[in-house]
């Protein structure tokens, strides 16, 4: 007799869970802070944006999920609900974060907030820390005045897992190829990349 594949409707309600969080936790979550604004030359969404250009012009497999959809909401509060609940769904997608950090990041204390403790606490997905205008990254410690409180507090907790690099296609491409919710970064919250390894992508 035959064997027949079971229907995912068919499992148990945590083995659906598991289908579920092994099927679609394929995607890159992308968190910056917007502050409110659309023009794809303002805040930091401009990196947000080449990150996308990247995307296409490399042909890439990185699958970036859109976090930005979420501006247009930020003054409605009627829908603050209906927009975090999206996000919470878009994070349970992803197995990993990328977070550009500027000095800017820690102005935003609504959104980024909500993105990085769901992150962390919840999906427990891998953080990269993406900081523009480095070249390369081999101190982090100097770079946490600009994190976010609540990067910050679940680091010094050991709840984080974090790779800190430069906002630089080569080392972004590999963190988002290498690391999610299986595989982290060394080093806890504090993770880098070897010299050697900037020095293979000529940026040391």
């Amino acid at each position: 007799m035959g064997l027949r594949q079971v229907q995912k409707n068919e499992l148990p309600p945590f083995l659906r869970l598991q289908y579920q969080s092994m099927a679609y936790r394929n995607g890159t979550y992308v968190a910056f802070h917007a502050e409110g604004k659309v023009d794809p030359t303002a805040s930091d969404i401009r990196y947000y944006n080449l990150l996308k250009a990247w995307k296409v012009l490399d042909d890439s497999k990185f699958y970036f999920i859109d976090s930005h959809d979420k501006t247009g909401a930020i003054q409605d509060w009627s829908k603050r609900a209906t927009v975090e609940d999206s996000l919470k769904e878009r994070l349970r997608n992803s197995r990993n974060m990328v977070l550009i950090l500027t000095a800017s990041t820690r102005k935003d204390t609504d959104w980024v907030p909500l993105e990085i403790s769901y992150a962390i606490d919840e999906c427990e997905i891998p953080i990269i820390a993406a900081y523009p205008g480095y070249q390369y990254i081999n101190r982090p410690d100097m770079l946490s005045s600009v994190w976010p409180k609540a990067l910050a507090d679940r680091v010094a907790a050991q709840t984080a897992h974090v790779i800190h690099l430069p906002f630089s296609r080569e080392p972004l491409h590999d963190a988002i190829d290498q690391f999610d919710f299986q595989h982290f970064p060394l080093g806890g919250g504090w993770g880098i990349y070897s010299d050697s390894a900037y020095r293979s992508w000529g940026l040391m």
